[in-house]
């Protein structure tokens, strides 16, 4: 009988699923669920590069932030950092977080947007930035107590909760999502619930599942609210002879 080729990549091992489709049969569960796992994580990272690209053109195209909350997206940038610095610096794997990298850079690129749509802009809002600009470098670098790194990756739940509230409020008085994107909700939320699987996969802590689940609640009522205040096409009058 031949020896197992072991063929692994980017951590992924495929040699156990081979080896028993080369036997005609179905690869067991142990060894397809990480294997699984593994796939839909790269799939979230290739997905998350162009997740807010939606959203980013949509503004850009009717140069208008109508009914997007400022404040929700700031602390969008806040949330991703936070939760970045944690997994880079407690070692999971990339395929476990790889999203939060290009959901960071992506997300800061839409808070610069808004700035340069909301001109003019009152002192404070510039303070911010520039704070974050400060403060953000020694978080992702890992360079503060362990404990007090502990306790804001556990505020980070939180900030993401508190980041959709706003969204959600504004959106309820308004009767309307503005230029909120359907396209860009959608990902999130089905990226959340993907998380959540590959989160169990990977043994990933408590925490971090608890996460993608706040993830999957606030972006499906964003989400909903999109479908439930999205506009009817006016209908055309037909023309009398």
């Amino acid at each position: 009988m031949m020896d197992k080729i072991p063929m692994q990549f980017l951590g992924m091992d495929f040699t156990c699923a081979f080896q028993s489709l080369s036997n005609g049969s179905i690869p067991p569960k142990d060894c397809l669920l990480p294997l699984i796992s593994k796939l839909l994580g790269y799939a979230i990272v290739a997905a998350s590069t162009t997740v807010k690209l939606p959203q980013i053109l949509k503004i850009l195209q009717h140069k208008s932030i109508r009914g997007l909350s400022l404040v929700s997206f700031e602390l969008e940038v806040i949330g991703y950092t936070i939760a970045l610095a944690y997994c880079l610096h407690t070692g999971m794997p990339f395929s476990a977080y790889g999203e939060l990298a290009f959901l960071l850079i992506q997300a800061i690129i839409l808070v610069a947007i808004i700035y340069y749509f909301s001109q003019p802009m009152r002192t404070s809002t510039y303070i911010r930035p520039l704070l974050y600009c400060g403060i953000a470098p020694t978080i992702l670098a890992g360079r503060i107590d362990p404990l007090l790194f502990e306790a804001l990756y556990a505020t980070q739940h939180a900030i993401f909760l508190f980041a959709r509230i706003p969204q959600i409020y504004e959106n309820f008085k308004n009767r309307s999502t503005g230029e909120l994107s359907f396209l860009t909700s959608f990902m999130n939320s089905a990226g959340s619930l993907v998380r959540v699987f590959t989160s169990i996969q990977e043994n990933a802590p408590t925490s971090v599942i608890a996460g993608s689940v706040v993830g999957i609640v606030t972006n499906g009522i964003i989400l909903s609210q999109i479908l439930a205040y999205q506009k009817p096409p006016a209908k055309k009058e037909k023309k009398t002879d």
